[in-house]
């Protein structure tokens, strides 16, 4: 068994892609080397800025002998057939062998020596390597037959148990030296073979572990700071490309002048950050210091020279940030928000000026509507706060024009809040401004306040019905305009601050500023996709509502809720008011999984299949439905409801007028029914769904009998119909709690 050791060395290879490198570098060995019948033991990848090297321990001297074989022709077929496979195989058709009347080629091919293979595979590697961008180089890039790499590729390593492999691409031959620090060694390095690698390369001042590289910044940044009396603040990201940038990683601390201080943080942060991979620091208040972590890529003997250039780099961009903060601050947000018309949010959709007239709108009416209320229940509190919501959803895009926005987009939203704050404007109007685009994913913060809660609401409901108004609607792993994200943001905005409202509602009155828009409404005068003076719910609110049950779905995974029974309550029709589904579904969850539920379930299933088997008819002459196509599955109004539910009332009334008398079992479960029917129906209108499922679970014993004891399909045709009428009652008792047709199990 042998060691072997890999290293493509080139130029400065981009911190963002030595992850993925070191990935493919292992995929692509392992196939080739599994491909030759070479079996892989362990192997280790790294990347430094200048190398991309791997270890693959314990490999075979030298490939087992094979023999191969390949079907061909029947014996006796025509003879094209039999001289076409004798070319394919390179055979005679004395070499072939005869197995149950069919031609057989067998090529015995005899084993190879490992460094043989790894000749022919490390050339076919560097060939077919994926970067996501390449280039050529000399004048060998005149040619589009010429290598392409990340950077120049410069020298090769190749050693098999001390032994170089030798082979050679564009001219560059594999051998046993590299380089070591840029600046700390000069000269080439030998490496004796793969167990020295990483020691010899230390001791060159080259660190060629990625995850020791992040050890060393991470703690070295924080011991730095931790001298100086102040925290880091933790950024893994920023670990990560530091380690992609250096081979001899040095954190140092330096200072900043304080009168950069009246910059907010945040964009203090991001100017270190984005521009020079810098750390900041806090003080022990909390509050930020005037310190920055630098990453070197020496050990330089005077640090303090290192850390006054990078001092004053940093001072430059800062020094643009500032003047960004000041210029923006001259002009008021009300005047910014005059640009949006300027910019177009979609083409179809029309500008952002627009779009703020639409959450404007929606927005006021959350509050018009008492969806969302103020803390005070009172006069004074609901007009301030339908101003305040009005104010902060005029300006809360307005920021998107400003000078320090355009150079960092990340900052939409809060430095709205900072000018708004600076303006003078209501905090809860600034802090709605900042938060709007919460939150914005797992994990992040919810608004609560109700002037956010109201603005956030508005821009994402606006955004989702929207794209789904112009059919541009997420597709498998594609969603450009994050409306994924978007119904999440809803959904727990919604839940979180237990608003009590139909997602229909909202689609509603959000689809009817959607429909004003020229682009959509052009579609509703041509009637090439919509119906009447508002987008019809069939086309949008439907598919919404179904995209925001997939995302409750996703969402409550990770709280343990099946998503069968979310499904089988949405099924119900006309419960979308999320804070009740949820209620619903946590009921019934607890309630399958008893014993009784589980029995009531298979019950409920066995009366369902009859029922669809027979394709019955009821009384009145309806079809008895199941499942998806329950008749309270169907109603999109839910004012309907009572409707129908009277109706099914009168067909089981004239159920119980029965022309024989019932058997036990049969009269024992009419009986359940006319007790569990009421309570269950009673208990889901006054939302207490723990005594609705405990209404349910009295049935469960009944129907079990029923089915013991009772034949449905009897002979007497009356007596078939009032048993299949009986298991419909069941079932629309049962569907008035959920559609068990939709659960699991």
């Amino acid at each position: 068994m042998a060691d072997f050791l890999l290293e493509l060395r080139c130029e400065e290879i981009p911190a963002r892609m030595q992850p993925k490198a070191k990935e493919d570098l292992a995929r692509l060995f392992t196939e080739a080397l599994a491909k030759a019948g070479l079996p892989v033991g362990a192997i280790e990848t790294f990347a430094t800025p200048r190398r991309l090297a791997l270890i693959a321990k314990d490999l075979p001297l030298a490939t087992q002998a094979v023999s191969e074989e390949t079907k061909g022709p029947k014996v006796g077929a025509p003879p094209q057939a039999i001289e076409g496979f004798l070319r394919k195989v390179g055979l005679t058709a004395e070499q072939l062998v005869e197995r149950d009347g069919v031609y057989f080629a067998v090529v015995e091919k005899p084993g190879r020596d490992t460094a043989e293979v790894l000749a022919e595979t490390i050339p076919a590697i560097i060939r077919t390597f994926p970067w996501p961008k390449s280039m050529r180089w000399g004048a060998a890039s005149l040619s589009t037959e010429s290598l392409r790499w990340v950077r120049p590729l410069s020298g090769i390593i190749a050693l098999l148990d001390g032994a170089v492999v030798p082979c050679e691409i564009d001219g560059i031959a594999s051998g046993s030296t590299t380089m070591g620090h840029r600046f700390h060694h000069s000269g080439p390095v030998e490496i004796a073979d793969a167990g020295s690698y990483i020691e010899t390369l230390r001791a060159a001042h080259v660190v060629v572990h990625f995850s020791e590289r992040c050890d060393l910044i991470r703690d070295g940044a924080a011991k730095v700071a931790a001298e100086a009396g102040l925290s880091l603040v933790a950024d893994e990201g920023l670990v990560i490309e530091n380690a992609g940038l250096t081979e001899w990683p040095v954190p140092l601390l330096g200072r900043f002048d304080e009168t950069f201080l009246d910059v907010p943080p945040e964009v203090i942060q991001l100017t270190a950050r984005v521009n020079q991979k810098y750390f900041v620091c806090q003080t022990p208040d909390g509050s930020l210091a005037n310190a920055f972590v630098c990453t070197a890529n020496i050990d330089a003997a005077d640090p303090a020279v290192v850390v006054d250039g990078n001092r004053k780099v940093l001072a430059a961009r800062l020094s643009d940030a500032r003047f960004f903060w000041e210029q923006d601050q001259k002009t008021s947000l009300a005047e910014h928000a005059k640009k949006l018309s300027r910019i177009t949010f979609h083409e179809k959709l029309r500008t952002v000026a627009d779009k703020v007239e639409r959450v404007a709108k929606l927005a006021r009416w959350l509050v018009e509507a008492e969806i969302v209320k103020p803390v005070e229940d009172t006069p004074q509190a609901k007009t301030k706060l339908y101003n305040d919501v009005q104010n902060a959803a005029a300006l809360c895009k307005a920021d998107l024009v400003t000078e320090m926005v355009g150079e960092f987009p990340e900052l939409q939203g809060l430095m709205g809040g900072y000018y708004a704050a600076k303006e003078g404007l209501p905090q809860e109007v600034s802090d709605a401004i900042r938060d709007h685009y919460k939150p914005v994913g797992q994990g992040d913060e919810v608004p609560t306040a109700p002037v956010t809660v109201a603005v956030s609401l508005a821009d994402k409901l606006d955004t989702i019905v929207g794209f789904f108004a112009i059919d541009e609607k997420p597709t498998g792993s594609k969603d450009p305009f994050a409306l994924r994200r978007a119904a999440l943001g809803v959904i727990s905005t919604v839940l979180t601050n237990r608003l009590r409202v139909r997602l229909s509602v909202l689609i509603g009155e959000a689809s009817r500023a959607i429909a004003q828009t020229p682009y959509v409404s052009d579609y509703i005068e041509a009637g090439a996709k919509f119906k009447g003076a508002a987008i019809n719910p069939r086309h949008v609110g439907f598919e919404s509502i179904d995209f925001f049950a997939d995302r409750l779905k996703v969402q409550q995974r990770e709280a343990g809720v099946r998503h069968d029974l979310i499904d089988a309550v949405f099924a119900l029709g006309g419960e979308d008011d999320l804070v009740r589904l949820l209620a619903r579904v946590h009921a019934l969850q607890a309630f399958v999984t008893t014993e009784d539920g589980t029995n009531l379930l298979a019950g409920y299933k066995r009366a369902a299949n009859i029922l669809k088997k027979e394709d019955w008819r009821g009384i009145e002459g309806e079809i008895a439905q199941t499942g998806e196509e329950d008749p309270l599955a169907m109603v999109d109004d839910p004012d309907l409801a009572p409707v129908i539910a009277a109706k099914m009332a009168d067909r089981h009334a004239a159920a119980e007028h029965l022309s024989y008398t019932p058997e036990p079992a049969e009269k024992a479960l009419i009986d359940a029914l006319d007790v569990a029917a009421p309570r269950a129906a009673q208990a889901v209108e006054a939302e207490q769904f723990a005594d609705a499922m405990a209404a349910l679970a009295t049935l469960r014993a009944p129907i079990d009998r029923f089915f013991e004891e009772v034949t449905v399909n009897d002979a007497d045709a009356n007596k078939r119909a009032a048993r299949l009428a009986l298991l419909a009652r069941f079932r629309d008792a049962v569907h008035r709690v959920a559609d068990f047709s939709r659960i699991e199990g």
